[in-house]
């Protein structure tokens, strides 16, 4: 006799789930170290890490680091209305619904079947306020009404590169259309030497915010590998103190630059508009082995 559905279930989660959405092959693959933690993969590239024990545990850096962000954004347990433009394994969603409980959220990710997959493997906290658009973000960013989120966060990858119109002064009309006043923009962005990318980034926010921030692994600043950093922006004074203490405390530190070294690592970098705009460079192979 064959095992019933709910064995067969549990025998492909013991091993791994594996399904083709839009993006290429998702996979997603138990963290042997936590009982009911997974990471998920496309065509091979880590894209978010899920604790559903503990969904407040984030276990890549620059989620970590931007979980910094989502605290820092209000008062311990306040309530946000968080923007998350890119969805993945809903990784951050569900850090802000466990760690601010009452918080609406708006997650937009394109991938359709990706979202059905998540949902499907890795359900969400009970009582989470999560609603998923299944568009292209800059299309679903626009659906949101004005000075509506606390915070936007963008972390939107196709084929491991950010897609060139989420890159631009445009998108972050855009963006701050769409943040309250006082309200926080934070940024995943990927690249490596000689970081033209990620310096065009930080002067393309640099011409709509009056506050910058960045957090990287000291490396990737010098220019030594490829790897993530996380941007914040906003018009007010940020909280650089509280940012780089926890920064420099995480398992891989960060370091955190604004102001003038900000400025000059920037290194003349003009801001990025629609019609110059490029997705960001694609990470050598060696990133993923």
């Amino acid at each position: 006799m064959g095992k019933s559905r709910s064995s067969r279930r549990a025998s492909a989660a013991a091993d791994g789930v594996a399904e083709t959405v839009d993006g290429g092959l998702a996979q997603l693959i138990p963290d042997r170290d936590r009982a009911r933690a997974w990471t998920l993969l496309i065509d091979g590239a880590p894209q978010s890490h899920v604790d559903l024990d503990d969904p407040a545990y984030l276990s890549f850096d620059y989620q970590r680091r931007l979980g910094h962000v989502i605290d820092l954004a209000a008062p311990p347990g306040k309530p946000l209305n968080a923007v998350h433009l890119g969805g993945g394994a809903l990784t951050l969603a569900r850090y802000v619904a466990v760690t601010r409980p009452r918080s609406t959220q708006q997650v937009v990710e394109r991938d359709a079947p990706l979202v059905q997959l998540v949902r499907r493997e890795l359900p969400l906290p009970p009582n989470a306020r999560i609603r998923v658009r299944s568009t292209d973000a800059r299309e679903g960013l626009a659906k949101v009404p004005d000075g509506w989120a606390d915070l936007v966060i963008a972390d939107v990858f196709s084929g491991a590169r950010t897609p060139a119109h989420l890159t631009s002064t445009e998108f972050l009309d855009e963006v701050r259309r769409a943040l309250r006043p006082g309200g926080l923009y934070a940024a995943n962005l990927a690249d490596g030497p000689p970081l033209a990318h990620l310096r065009g980034q930080i002067a393309t926010a640099a011409a709509r915010f009056a506050e910058l921030a960045l957090i990287a692994d000291a490396a990737v600043l010098r220019g030594k590998r490829f790897g993530n950093a996380v941007l914040v922006a906003g018009d007010l004074p940020l909280p650089v103190a509280e940012l780089t203490r926890r920064s420099a405390s995480d398992p891989h530190s960060g370091r955190v630059e604004h102001g003038r070294p900000l400025t000059d690592f920037t290194g003349g970098a003009v801001p990025v508009t629609d019609a110059a705009a490029v997705d960001s460079p694609a990470p050598p192979a060696s990133v993923f082995r």
